[in-house]
């Protein structure tokens, strides 16, 4: 039986300004750890900003999305407009602040955000086919964007919750390890670094969700 091949997309690399390096680590060591096999994705285009991860504080200098994100692919990464729905059984979202500055502008404005073009085809085409998606920590935000009546979890956060359900979504509370599965729309979510979290937690939940992904690719 040929293994599920499984999209990931990264927002660069880095959490206040790309991907979550854990959550995107612990994403990938699951989906081979369940006998699956992965491609990351990124888009090629400029980061919203560069941050010191010391001082919090910009840095004056500028960054590709894709570049940063090849880091954590170790090289092994395609530029997202290339994504193709017909050849991936699944499709997962690591979190990050770049997801939310990078692949969309849900950090600055809130529920009436834009979200990338390739990254929102790529949503679509895999809702379209029926293939499931994976979204961690803030991810669910730009995936409610896209899909609008999603059922999703971010955690607790009621400030954040309640843009979820302006953009149609229907938020769930859920605490570190825990999962929210959508079946109708076959979508599948968890917190992460959305609550305050160590890494074996991050580990938990985002194995919780690589299994429940690959259940539905698999159902």
């Amino acid at each position: 039986m040929d293994k599920l091949r499984i999209a990931v997309v990264l927002a660069g690399c880095g959490n206040r300004d790309g991907a979550e390096i854990h959550e995107s680590v612990l994403t990938l060591w699951a989906i081979h750890k369940h006998g699956a096999e992965y491609q990351c994705f990124a888009p090629d285009i400029p980061q919203h900003h560069v941050l010191n991860f010391i001082s919090g504080r910009e840095m004056p200098e500028s960054r590709n999305v894709l570049v940063e994100a090849a880091r954590i692919a170790r090289g092994n990464i395609r530029d997202l407009a290339a994504f193709d729905p017909a050849a991936y059984d699944a499709l997962i979202i690591p979190g990050g602040l770049g997801v939310v500055k990078n692949l969309s502008s849900f950090a600055f404005d809130g529920p009436d955000c834009r979200v990338n073009e390739d990254l929102a085809r790529a949503v679509k085409g895999m809702a379209a086919a029926h293939k499931p998606i994976g979204a961690l920590c803030i991810a669910p935000a730009v995936v409610a964007r896209i899909l609008g009546d999603v059922e999703v979890t971010i955690g607790s956060d009621a400030g954040t919750a309640a843009a979820l359900e302006k953009m149609g979504a229907t938020h769930k509370n859920t605490t570190h390890g825990q999962i929210v599965v959508d079946r109708r729309r076959r979508l599948v979510s968890t917190p992460c670094y959305m609550l305050d979290a160590r890494v074996d937690q991050i580990a938990e939940g985002a194995e919780n969700l690589v299994k429940a992904v690959l259940e539905l690719a698999r159902g």
